[in-house]
């Protein structure tokens, strides 16, 4: 079979994405490990299908890059909303189901995307500086100092794997608070099994946190290894928030076909 696929970023976050209103589209878990492949494939962070759906715009279908089935992803939901309007979809808001439900999203006059995120009701302390929370995708937040010199592989692995996370999985985020009062994050993604230039949800998962380590902000700005994202909400509360969106650029690379 001769697929068609997109290729889009959010931040160096980079997803495969194909067309699948018309809802013939198949893909088994080998295929997608094998697309995402960055030596034998196409290559990318993950696999989102765009299929058709009754109520929404769009129903987004994210498998990870070891070939599973995903949870939410915020980069990724982003870069589905540019793509729908590269295909022709212009809306002053779009609405689309996601594995964690409804979600809303707007483009900006400067072209960045605002998602909305799940509302967030609780937030883990797991020791005396580190945090866990789902906010789509479940995330371990760890704060640190020279966030440049981290060994996010081999910490993020380790965090990952251990006897609580190891079935299901977990993200894990490295966070520096930055003089300006914004934060840099690093993150180990599971299903990639690897640090990727950005995560969407651990973004948000960590600007969360820090919103609760140091009260009165309602935007954090957040600097990844692959570009700029911002993160506003209300804070309800110490551990609860709604009003959650995810904002910033995503960007089409290049079009192809491949035979699977």
């Amino acid at each position: 079979m001769k697929l068609v696929f997109y290729k889009y970023h959010g931040t160096g976050n980079d997803f495969i994405i194909i067309d699948n209103r018309e809802n013939i589209i198949v893909l088994n878990h080998d295929q997608v490990k094998n697309l995402c492949d960055r030596r034998f494939g196409i290559g990318a962070d993950g696999l989102m299908l765009m299929n058709p759906h009754a109520d929404f715009d769009f129903e987004m279908i994210y498998y990870n890059a070891d070939g599973n089935y995903g949870s939410m992803c915020g980069n990724g939901g982003r870069c589905m909303i540019q793509f729908a309007y590269d295909r022709g979809l212009h809306k002053s808001e779009y609405l689309f189901k996601a594995s964690d439900g409804d979600h809303k999203a707007t483009i900006e006059s400067n072209g960045w995307i605002d998602l909305k995120m799940k509302d967030v009701n609780h937030v883990e302390i797991v020791s005396f500086t580190d945090f866990v929370l789902d906010t789509g995708s479940p995330h371990y937040i760890k704060p640190v100092t020279d966030i440049g010199n981290v060994d996010v592989f081999q910490d993020g692995r380790e965090i990952r794997n251990n006897k609580r996370f190891a079935e299901e999985g977990i993200n894990v985020n490295f966070v520096e608070v930055r003089e300006d009062g914004n934060i840099c994050v690093r993150t180990y993604e599971r299903g990639v099994e690897d640090e990727t230039l950005s995560c969407g949800t651990g973004v948000t998962a960590s600007a969360l946190v820090f919103a609760h380590n140091y009260n009165g902000f309602n935007r954090v700005g957040v600097k990844t290894k692959g570009g700029s994202l911002a993160v506003e909400f209300d804070k309800v509360a110490d551990t609860s928030f709604k009003d959650i969106w995810l904002c910033g650029p995503a960007t089409f690379v290049f079009k192809g076909e491949i035979e699977i």
